[in-house]
């Protein structure tokens, strides 16, 4: 076929074999095949994976191939010991591939960096934590230290972590939300009050359109895809908006349905799919909401929810006025997508009385994101289609706790009530001044402004912007501490000092004084219930997260400091201090024994709108002109269905055929055509900022793929060099990955160069715009 898409569906056999095969690499097919059994259920652990949510029934078999993935890599029989270290120096391992390094199995006691011989070697807990409290009470200032958080911390460890941090003297929380769904939380939070999204699982059976965009859940949730079918099947439609054609927004076959598998008989998924240029969905959107008020001109009264509109939303006049100046010649050339395309969503959106709007990345690490987002919520206030069953904003999120630890405070920018109630609660002063989000921290490490960095789990070297500058900053540090299960790329990019401190996975039981513990998640519709991990642990000399955190307060803040022995013993003294400090936690304790555990609610799902006015808000933007020069492709980082986030478990991305690869780019065969590129020629990437500063990403191998002319996309975090630290959303400062300005020259494999013009060419591309 002439584009890479795999002719098969998502899930189906393929997805048995590849799970089988991942369990057998594991090197212990009795324990990971048990923990599998254990997964999402009422009595075991959450999936540390995404954060999709798990019904009140799950099925005995409540995992996805990417579950199955996760739950391999932590159960794994293979272990980074010290004879591992002893043998890799720094510099050998700094050469490995990312899947090279996730393949080293577990890790297995805390690790110090011994600059002389360049490795990594043992080191007790107790001298590690004095190792770091030392350090961090000689800064000159608490601001001199940064603390990042991954979003699998549980939200005991999470509370923790912020508590110690804030009365060490600081609020430089960054965290992997300010990656991915900072966008989704201000542009919310800015129109309906609050950062969440407003449904639960159950709208999925009573939505009659679901609206999908800038999402691929055939990868990056798949659990989400038995919702989507199950949705189809009863007569929902569902409208998909997605540069890429993504096999699992096309069709899927249920690996646990044993007759549709035996029948080879897949679901269609996407009733309607439209692609836009990488970028285009506000023009998008701003095109479907102009038909909704032509259909409600043409018809008055019958269109638009009016009641809703007077009742609960501010500035309707003012967003209307900018919706009719909107012209449509703007708005095709900038979506890349016709009237009559747009037309069709608006029909459909208008005939269905519950509509639910899903979105990702794809949205939010856009520089226009936060108004993109807040376009979303315009179309569905027009219907009432927020506060009501079947229907609402649904950011769909990553890490299976990310939602959590920000409602634990994981957060630079706290709210003044949050601080009163620690204040009153603790009996201290917290810093009332905003710390370093991400991109902040970033910064502050390369001037030398920030001194340590402290993360709790997550790969941040890779998981982030400008893979160069920010490679050089964390080396610019005093100190790197990275708390993980496995090694990665961010504990070879280290601060003058450096420790590896390894603590227990979602899997493992965790025992203290008072005996075996459990912990708590949020999912993505704030859902909290209990994770138990019932398994031995990988070694004896590992700790847990709330342990970890325990011991560095003790030994930066004094023994006495807190009680933070008692809190460690027994983690229901920590889930008493949740409750005292966060809304909504009232008798956490013996809501989490309920299966399923409880509801945190949501404001704006009550039709209540904490925003400046007490209203929901129409807000007006302009569609921003991405018309790129003549030359330049506009580049999106996507995942490939071998990874998750920054974790690597394979080289193979099934669902658009590529083997053993993953250093490929995606192009439209016409602009391959153009450029005189055939299958697999060797190109280097090279980003176009006019800010001076060349950033490239070398030997990338070229297929054709769905996608629009004048576009293109690729992995992930290899393309995360090309991203530059400066490049962020207005607002949220996300870093801009999924709209990067690139130019095409020839690789180091093609001496003659493309078309025979010679090495280094700059490859031309006239067709940037779709009308």
């Amino acid at each position: 076929m002439a584009n890479n898409e795999s002719p098969k569906p998502a899930g189906g056999w393929p997805a048995l074999a590849s799970s089988m095969k991942k369990i057998v690499e594991a090197k212990d097919l009795g324990k990971t095949s048990k923990a599998l059994l254990r997964v999402n259920q009422p009595n075991g652990f959450d999936c540390p994976g995404c954060a999709w949510p798990d019904p009140k029934n799950p099925s005995i078999t409540e995992f996805c191939e990417n579950g199955v993935k996760a739950v391999a890599a932590e159960t794994t029989g293979k272990r980074a010991n010290r004879e591992f270290f002893a043998n890799h120096t720094v510099g050998v391992l700094l050469d490995k591939t990312d899947y090279w390094l996730e393949s080293q199995g577990r890790l297995t006691e805390p690790m110090v960096y011994n600059e002389e011989s360049d490795t990594y070697s043992p080191i007790g807990w107790e001298e590690a934590f004095a190792l770091i409290g030392g350090i961090l009470n000689d800064l000159d200032s608490p601001d001199e230290a940064v603390f990042y958080t991954s979003g699998r911390t549980s939200n005991e460890a999470a509370f923790l972590y912020q508590l110690f941090v804030r009365m060490f003297g600081t609020n430089n929380l960054p965290d992997c939300s300010n990656m991915c769904h900072e966008s989704s939380g201000l542009a919310m939070s800015q129109a309906i009050g609050i950062g969440k999204g407003t449904v639960v699982l159950e709208d999925f059976e009573k939505a009659d359109t679901i609206l999908l965009l800038g999402q691929n859940p055939g990868t990056n949730h798949p659990r989400m895809l038995t919702e989507l079918q199950k949705a189809r099947r009863r007569g929902a439609e569902i409208i998909t908006l997605n540069p890429l054609v993504e096999k699992g927004l096309e069709s899927f076959l249920h690996p646990q349905h044993p007759g549709a598998m035996l029948t080879n008989r897949p679901s269609a998924i996407s009733s309607f799919y439209l692609q836009p240029l990488i970028g285009g969905d506000l023009a998008a959107l701003k095109g479907i909401i102009k038909w909704v008020l032509h259909f409600e001109t043409s018809a008055p009264g019958k269109v638009l929810d009016w009641d809703f509109i007077k009742e609960h939303c501010s500035d309707f006049e003012a967003f209307r006025e900018d919706i009719e100046a909107t012209d449509w010649q703007t708005v095709e050339i900038q979506s890349g997508l016709t009237r009559e395309e747009l037309r069709r969503v608006a029909e459909i959106y208008i005939q269905s009385e519950r509509v639910i709007a899903c979105w990702a990345m794809g949205l939010t690490q856009h520089k226009h994101a936060v108004p993109t987002i807040q376009y979303v919520l315009n179309l569905l206030f027009l219907r009432g289609n927020i506060g009501r069953e079947g229907a609402g904003a649904c950011p769909v999120r990553g890490h299976s706790n990310v939602q959590g630890d920000r409602t634990m405070g994981i957060f630079e920018k706290p709210s003044p009530k949050f601080l009163d109630r620690l204040q009153e609660v603790f009996r201290f002063n917290p810093p009332r001044k905003h710390g370093y989000d991400t991109v902040d921290a970033i910064n502050a490490m390369h001037k030398g402004e920030a001194k340590v960095f402290f993360a709790m789990g997550g790969n941040f070297a890779r998981a982030t912007p400008d893979s160069d500058y920010t490679e050089k900053a964390l080396q610019n540090c005093r100190l790197t501490v990275n708390v993980t299960t496995k090694l990665n790329r961010s504990h070879l990019v280290h601060g003058k000092q450096a420790l590896i401190l390894p603590c227990l996975g979602r899997t493992e039981l965790d025992i203290q004084e008072s005996g075996p513990q459990s912990v708590t998640v949020e999912d993505s519709m704030s859902m909290v219930h209990a994770s138990r991990g019932r398994h031995k642990p990988a070694s004896d000399d590992l700790l847990s997260e709330p342990a970890i955190v325990a011991g560095l307060a003790k030994a930066t803040l004094g023994k006495d400091s807190l009680k933070w022995d008692d809190w460690v013993a027994d983690y229901d003294l920590i889930r008493d201090l949740i409750e005292e400090v966060v809304p909504g936690f009232d008798d956490f304790n013996n809501r989490i024994k309920a299966p399923g555990g409880f509801y945190l609610g949501n404001s704006a799902g009550r039709r209540k709108w904490n925003t400046r006015d007490g209203r929901a808000r129409f807000t007006v933007s302009e569609i921003p002109d991405l018309t790129l020069p003549d030359g330049v492709f506009r580049l999106m980082t996507i995942r490939s269905h071998d990874q998750y986030n920054t974790t690597i478990y394979g080289l193979d991305d099934r669902y658009r055929n590529v083997r053993n690869e993953r250093r490929i780019l995606f192009l439209n065969q016409a602009d391959m055509d153009q450029q005189g590129l055939q299958k697999d020629d060797i190109v280097d990437l090279l980003s176009v900022y006019g800010d001076g500063k060349e950033r490239t990403a070398h030997r990338f191998k070229v297929r054709a793929y769905n996608i629009p002319a004048g576009c293109a996309a690729s992995y992930f975090p290899e393309t995360n060099v090309l991203v530059s630290v400066d490049a962020f959303a207005d607002g949220s400062q996300t870093p801009v990955s999924k709209y990067i300005p690139i130019r095409l020259r020839a690789g180091p494999e093609d001496p003659g160069g493309v078309g025979g013009s010679g090495r280094g060419r700059t490859f031309r591309s006239n067709c940037f715009t779709r009308s």
